[in-house]
């Protein structure tokens, strides 16, 4: 009998616990009733303030140091070259970079024929000295490496300033809309129940790939792009009560 109680009251006990945790979870969930949601939208203009020159550096070798100590003599001839002409080695950056075997499969047994290294590069430089540019090719060209595409971009504190404005402004187009909404309902706009953020849009400006392209041709198309605003857009959705 005592255990039975002892389990009663155990029980008793659990399913107060319960409830209580149920009316606390519906005291915090936002209540959806008498809201309306609306997507705020911007879009602001900005100017590149950066040029990103990429490369390419492939190099093969019957092991894989040998494949990957030709790719490190032509990466290191490249930072040296553009160093020796006073650009910053912290602008000089490794994008991505893998060694990995080769396959023969012609006698269907997948043979290991020798290895390839693959080191992909980015040099930075500002948007303003843009006349550097043919500096840039030369000295990857030169060394071994291969030119693959000019960005005109935004730095990363350029890019961290347009979208907190962008996003101030989108929020603002939302509370504008609501308060809109709530009029148009013969209604008083409440407080904010919840907001997401839906999109933030920025995509690099390309401005040429040069895959195939000869350095000359390369220095001469590249120096003669002249880069152009572009828009970078955010939403957001925001939830209003209204009474």
């Amino acid at each position: 009998m005592k255990l039975e109680k002892s389990v009663q009251t155990t029980l008793i006990i659990v399913a107060g616990v319960i409830i209580l945790a149920l009316i606390l979870i519906n005291s915090i969930k936002p209540s959806y009733e008498n809201t309306i949601s609306v997507a705020g939208t911007a879009t602001i203009k900005a100017m590149p303030d950066i040029i990103g020159v990429y490369f390419s550096v492939d190099t093969q070798g019957a092991t894989s140091n040998e494949a990957a100590d030709k790719n490190s003599n032509i990466t290191d001839a490249m930072r040296d070259s553009l160093i020796a002409k006073g650009f910053d080695k912290e602008n000089i950056q490794t994008t991505s970079y893998s060694v990995y075997p080769e396959y023969d499969y012609r006698t269907g047994t997948g043979k290991i024929t020798g290895y390839r290294a693959t080191h992909s590069l980015k040099v930075e430089i500002p948007a303003s000295e843009s006349e550097k540019i043919g500096d840039v090719i030369d000295s990857g060209i030169d060394a071994g490496a291969g030119i693959s595409y000019v960005n005109f971009e935004l730095s990363q504190e350029s890019q961290n300033n347009y979208k907190a404005e962008a996003m101030k402004l989108a929020a603002q187009d939302a509370s504008s809309k609501a308060e809109g909404v709530a009029e148009g309902l013969g209604k008083k706009l409440g407080s904010l129940v919840s907001v997401s953020i839906n999109d933030y849009g920025y995509i690099p400006w390309l401005a040429r790939d040069f895959s195939g392209t000869s350095a000359a041709e390369a220095k001469q198309a590249a120096t003669d792009i002249v880069p152009s605003e572009q828009e970078i857009s955010a939403s957001v959705t925001a939830v209003f009560k209204i009474r």
